[in-house]
């Protein structure tokens, strides 16, 4: 049963997410109003992920070995860097299209490496194929893509610095939550 709640979680929230690009008319005619059943689908389908991954039986297909774990967290930290990148416009942004989704991949990738269940398979390789549907999509929808502007190098450093904060802060919360992201326990 888990599994399935699961599997509804992640395609609630590819729904929802894709809601804009695959019936670009029906959400514009919802105009403002059609943000909060958005977001309430958003979070239904976060509840219904964390449900149904604590329900799911842990199905293993492969092993984790020590160095994954490393690799993960280089990986989820690329991940936290891209989203600085998007958010702050840094000169990276100007190279790289969809740094946020870009960074979203580099996450669902990590936790595939950790996580060999099928479970983590559903969730993760879930995930990652909505971020790969949606570059799909926008890319599509947007063929031409208009690059930011030149941005001032001290946001480099910035965006370095907020990937790290962010990703010691959320492995913190992990830890609590869940297994402990930093290897060796905690």
């Amino acid at each position: 049963m888990g599994n399935l709640i699961l599997i509804l979680g992640v395609a609630l929230w590819a729904g929802a997410h894709l809601f804009k690009r695959l019936a670009p008319e029906r959400r514009a005619a919802m105009g403002e109003a059609g943000r909060l059943p958005l977001t309430l689908a958003l979070v239904g389908s976060i509840v219904l992920m964390v449900l149904g991954y604590r329900w799911a039986d842990p199905i293993g297909l492969w092993p984790t070995y020590p160095w994954m774990i490393h690799l993960n967290n280089l990986l989820v930290f690329l991940g936290f860097y891209l989203f600085a990148v998007s958010g702050l416009k840094t000169r990276l942004h100007q190279k790289i299209r969809h740094p946020q989704l870009s960074g979203f991949k580099a996450w669902a990738v990590a936790h595939l490496l950790v996580v060999g269940t099928l479970q983590g398979v559903i969730l993760f390789g879930g995930l990652l194929a909505w971020a790969v549907v949606s570059v799909i999509l926008i890319n599509r929808a947007e063929p031409t893509w208009k690059r930011p502007p030149e941005a001032a190098a001290w946001k480099e450093g910035v965006t370095v610095v907020g990937a790290i904060f962010g990703m010691l802060v959320v492995g913190i919360i992990h830890g609590w939550l869940g297994p402990w992201p930093f290897g060796g326990g905690m």
